[in-house]
């Protein structure tokens, strides 16, 4: 027997985990009630040392799941949610770090095949404005051979947008990032892999124009296909 097998991965938790962990011990003790209110994101990045993305990430995630939820003028506050379905579903949120790769990629073709399809049915020259800024965006910071990580997710965010669901638009907000977080730690993108990705970018909008949602969707599973292939042929 190889008693290398009995040896299991260390997960080493994320600072959004921990973000996550430090809120969830707060509440449970009492320490934050219902409709408190969270200190604002720049001083909870200061005190806790970690970027207000992050934060940014805990807090979206949260509030996501219901747990807080963001009050004009009130800043973010804590739900009225009871204390033992608030346990339930925190542990639902940090799973989520973890969760399985291939299972979040396959959710992400689901969701933004749609979103294609309705962009293309739904979308007005505003939205269409907007696309092609972001992906000029894209164009210039491949170009200058940088990442364009987030002006790639820009690109696809402009699409959910125009799909006019909301909620397959809040859903891609929560599971995108932590694919394309994953991606960069497994594989880094050459060039060739942006110019390739942009080039199918410049397909989907363009079928978006045309109002072709059939050919949009189909275009945004044919861009999809690689990071779906890869993500099938890792294990976590």
């Amino acid at each position: 027997m190889n008693i290398l097998e009995n040896f299991n991965e260390i997960k080493i938790d994320s600072p959004v985990d921990n973000i996550i962990k430090q809120i969830r011990s707060l509440i449970i003790s009492g320490q934050l009630a219902p409709g408190d209110r969270l200190p604002p994101e720049r001083k909870l990045a200061e005190k806790l040392g970690v970027s207000r993305t992050h934060i940014r990430d805990a807090i979206r995630k949260l509030e996501f799941y219901g747990i807080l939820k963001t009050l004009p003028q009130s800043g973010t506050v804590v739900s009225g949610i009871g204390i033992v379905a608030l346990e339930g579903l925190i542990s639902d949120v940090l799973k989520l770090e973890r969760n399985d790769f291939a299972s979040l990629v396959e959710t992400r073709v689901i969701l933004e095949v749609q979103a294609a399809k309705f962009a293309a049915e739904r979308r007005t020259e505003g939205d269409i404005v907007k696309m092609q800024r972001a992906l000029d965006a894209y164009e210039e910071k491949i170009s200058d051979d940088f990442n364009g990580v987030e002006e790639d997710l820009n690109f696809h965010f402009k699409i959910a947008e125009a799909s006019k669901n909301t909620v397959l638009k809040s859903l891609m907000m929560v599971i995108i990032p932590d694919i394309v977080s994953s991606f960069i730690k497994l594989k880094v993108c050459d060039r060739e892999a942006k110019m390739k990705a942009f080039g199918e970018h410049k397909e989907i909008f363009q079928y978006i124009i045309q109002q072709d949602g059939a050919a949009a969707s189909a275009a945004m599973r044919k861009h999809l296909k690689d990071v779906l292939e890869y993500s099938q042929s890792q294990s976590f």
